[in-house]
């Protein structure tokens, strides 16, 4: 191992416990409570017999045991808890940019982190599958903090494959993964093209959620004068004056109708968007989305 490569992976390993210890404490902090009320598994279990009272559901009542006792009882039954998680995480080359504090792959890799912990935490499997252009890694679903670890570090080290960049090859490949209704987190840039076919088929089979990550200087062109941008996927460039004023609002215009379309897609196909920046706080937006599953189900 040549000291380049030494280098990375203590800087990833580093990376991975800071991740580790802030959203740790996120879900020890009430995230886990919110995500019990907002997610559940896939029926019920048998929990114990009761004795009948009135008012009680005459379908409930075990006849067996009643023959046998000679008093009525009625089975109890609690909600399955047992659900399987999947993260679908973009590790494409667009989500290494950052221009503040985190790259959109570490902010991914927080989030992700918060959503394993706290399935784990609940008792819930947690799987996951990396994509960029084709599919770079699935790992099935399972407990334990080491599964919760493996996943952060992960989604910091695996690099892109394939030129274009499209989340079609891990929704195909979650079918062969997730053999029943799972909850499916999907988090990338969305700086690709939105399949409506892959998308559709994906959230009829599960419960769907996609997470938008992005950053300050995407979404507004900073005016920091003459800038070459390169794209990380194709390679090309292009240099762009960015104290052009006329260029920014144009800039900021197409942006803006971008991200239109992006929510159109998710709220034709009643898929939940929770939208994250690199600059900002994401804990707010993840209690929200919360509140709001909590207050469908009620």
């Amino acid at each position: 191992m040549n000291p380049d490569e030494e280098a990375e992976i203590q800087a990833i390993i580093k990376k991975v416990r800071r991740i580790e210890l802030k959203t740790r404490g996120l879900v020890t902090g009430g995230i886990a409570g919110r995500y019990h009320s907002s997610f559940k598994g896939e029926g019920l279990d048998f929990e114990d017999l009761r004795e009948y009272q009135h008012g009680d559901e005459v379908r409930s009542i075990d006849w067996n045991v009643t023959a046998r006792i000679g008093t009525p009882f009625i089975k109890n039954f609690a909600e399955e808890r047992d659900m399987s998680v999947f993260l679908l995480v973009d590790v494409s080359g667009s989500m290494d940019f950052g221009s503040v504090h985190l790259s959109k792959r570490e902010l991914a890799a927080e989030i992700a982190a918060v959503f394993a912990f706290t399935a784990i935490q609940n008792r819930d499997k947690v799987g996951l599958i990396l994509f960029s252009g084709d599919v770079n890694l699935c790992l099935p679903p399972r407990r334990g903090a080491g599964q919760g670890l493996r996943i952060i570090r992960e989604i910091l080290h695996q690099r892109a494959s394939g030129a274009v960049t499209t989340a079609s090859h891990a929704l195909r490949s979650l079918t062969n993964l997730a053999r029943r209704r799972s909850l499916v987190i999907l988090i990338s840039d969305f700086l690709f093209e939105l399949r409506s076919e892959s998308i559709r088929s994906a959230g009829a089979r599960h419960d769907l959620v996609a997470v938008q990550v992005s950053d300050p200087a995407e979404r507004e062109l900073p005016p920091v004068g003459r800038m070459c941008f390169r794209d990380p996927e194709t390679g090309k460039s292009r240099e762009v004056n960015t104290s052009d004023r006329a260029l920014r609002h144009a800039y900021a215009t197409e942006r803006r109708r971008w991200q239109e379309e992006v929510d159109v897609f998710f709220r034709k196909h009643s898929v939940d968007l929770i939208k994250a920046g690199t600059e900002a706080e994401y804990l707010p937006a993840l209690q929200s989305f919360f509140r709001r599953r909590v207050a469908t189900r009620n």
